[in-house]
């Protein structure tokens, strides 16, 4: 499946059948990928590779970042990305279910996985949805939370960045075309 757009605008949207967010996972929301990218940089700019002990094998460390940074980007659960052979999306698609949250099933075969898989990714750092507000303020205020914790950090002021030079760019080509006028007349006194 081809991407559209930047990883996270990719996955942002997206709440797996168990109630994860997509959109705070470092695989698909290229977060991984652009430490790894940093890192190396940093590395090299500062040259602290130097200054590891003989026996650190650069070349291999180096190979290893390499190796993350080009790592597939999961397009998230909805887009079949996630666990493969997921028992909860099966599940959840043979019913015809949004998520996990609407089935009326008086029990579950798999209550203990789904609860295994909210716990593991809470602990990673991962946001999972409840319920209790909609969806998009859920995933605006998890988003806002993402851009302060790590490493959520390094990947949403990329993107604010880059949001905010492309509303520059559309501003500065409305007035160059004559478009926005910045000036009001005065009414004559």
């Amino acid at each position: 499946m081809q991407l559209k757009g930047t990883p996270f605008k990719n996955v942002q949207p997206q709440i797996g059948y168990c109630g994860i967010w997509c959109g705070s996972c470092v695989v698909g929301n290229g977060t991984l990928q652009e430490v790894a990218k940093k890192f190396k940089k940093t590395l090299g700019g500062y040259g602290v590779l130097k200054w590891c002990p003989g026996t650190f094998d650069r070349a291999e460390f180096l190979l290893g970042l390499d190796t993350i940074a080009k790592i597939h980007l999961c397009p998230g659960c909805l887009r079949g990305g996630g666990r493969e052979n997921c028992e909860l999306r099966k599940c959840a698609t043979d019913r015809n279910l949004a998520d996990c949250r609407e089935c009326a099933a008086p029990s579950c075969d798999y209550s203990t996985l789904l609860q295994h898989m909210r716990s593991g990714a809470r602990a990673a750092g991962l946001s999972v949805y409840h319920g209790g507000q909609s969806v998009s303020d859920f995933i605006e205020s998890a988003t806002d939370r993402l851009r302060g914790q790590w490493p959520g950090q390094i990947l949403l002021p990329i993107l604010d960045v880059r949001r905010n030079r492309k509303t520059t760019r559309t501003a500065k080509n409305r007035r160059a075309s004559g478009s926005h006028n910045l000036r009001r007349s005065r009414p004559a006194t």
